[in-house]
């Protein structure tokens, strides 16, 4: 094939600046949309798509929440191709690519901290008995994209209030697994280890907060933070930690691993606001996988103002965003 270079033409007189513009755009969230890139928004090269998470058991004892958006949920491979998940990889898609090697069985999580009833307790002795919920949520990524997923679990106060927090106690801190040999994104410098998030006393006791063990009637994949994990639809994403092993309350607020490797860009309260940018980009629109375009607006608090905006009634949400 014969290539003709033609140094002295300007891509403006090939192809107009809007249009240019324009099919960046649509090119960067077709990508994110079908999940074969590594960051859609940050743009990363091209990669293959990843396969979905093998499906696992089923859960019993599921009940419908009436905390759930009536929105359609995505897909099981679109929730299971693409994600944040650090531990695993920086991009997208690699917490599919690389989590077969976490074992979630047995499991373990120690509570400590400002209890009455400090204790290590097993995963399925937590579960034993209980009536876990789909609650179908909102999920909005500081990244600009969301999606709607059907979690199943149990609210995290059920949990706190069993531990009987003492006077002391203002704040929850939670750690997720840090073992490099299950989890091979641990030997990057990418984050200070082991992963850490917080949240105020108030904000784990709201109803909206749960602890998530599984997606649509099965158990949580590996990916997505199993065997336990997080999740707090209020805020982005990167609140609602995965893999958890270490509930403690607290006096002092936590300084979550985000927050402490860039402060200026991410706060310790992470709540959806519209009006508060990222450093970086724009949090007033968003792209709804598996949408095309960052068109969709962003609601406050993630559309969950009416059940949280009263916890931060005295509070300038753009200081401590």
């Amino acid at each position: 094939m014969l290539i003709r270079r033609t140094p002295n033409i300007r891509s403006s007189e090939v192809t107009d600046k809007a249009t240019y513009l324009n099919r960046r755009e649509f090119i960067r969230a077709a990508a994110a949309a079908t999940a074969v890139v590594s960051g859609s928004l940050a743009g990363e090269p091209l990669v293959h798509a990843q396969q979905p998470a093998p499906h696992r058991r089923k859960l019993d004892n599921i009940r419908k929440s009436p905390f759930s958006t009536t929105e359609q949920p995505n897909s099981w491979q679109q929730i299971t191709t693409y994600n944040n998940f650090y531990e695993f990889g920086v991009n997208y898609t690699d917490a599919s690519k690389y989590a077969k090697s976490l074992r979630p069985e047995p499991w373990s999580i120690a509570m400590e901290g400002e209890l009455a009833r400090p204790a290590v307790w097993h995963l399925e002795d937590v579960l034993k008995g209980k009536v876990l919920e789909e609650r179908i949520y909102r999920h909005r990524c500081v990244e600009a994209w969301s999606m709607v997923i059907p979690w199943v679990g149990f609210p995290l106060r059920d949990l706190l209030t069993q531990l009987q927090p003492t006077s002391r106690a203002r704040f929850v801190e939670f750690t997720t697994l840090n073992d490099p040999v299950q989890m091979p994104g641990l030997r990057s410098p990418a984050l200070r280890w082991p992963y850490v998030e917080g949240l105020r006393l108030d904000e784990a006791m709201h109803p909206l907060a749960i602890l998530a063990v599984g997606l649509y009637d099965e158990v949580l994949p590996n990916q997505d933070g199993a065997p336990i994990r997080l999740v707090v639809p209020w805020k982005y994403g990167f609140k609602s930690i995965k893999s958890i092993v270490k509930i403690r309350l607290v006096e002092q607020q936590p300084v979550n691993s985000w927050q402490r490797i860039a402060p200026q860009e991410y706060g310790f309260y992470a709540n959806v606001n519209p009006k508060v940018d990222h450093p970086r980009w724009s949090q007033s629109k968003e792209v709804r996988l598996p949408g095309f375009f960052r068109n969709r607006p962003t609601e406050l608090f993630n559309g969950y103002a009416d059940q949280v905006a009263s916890l931060y009634a005295a509070m300038d949400l753009k200081r401590n965003f």
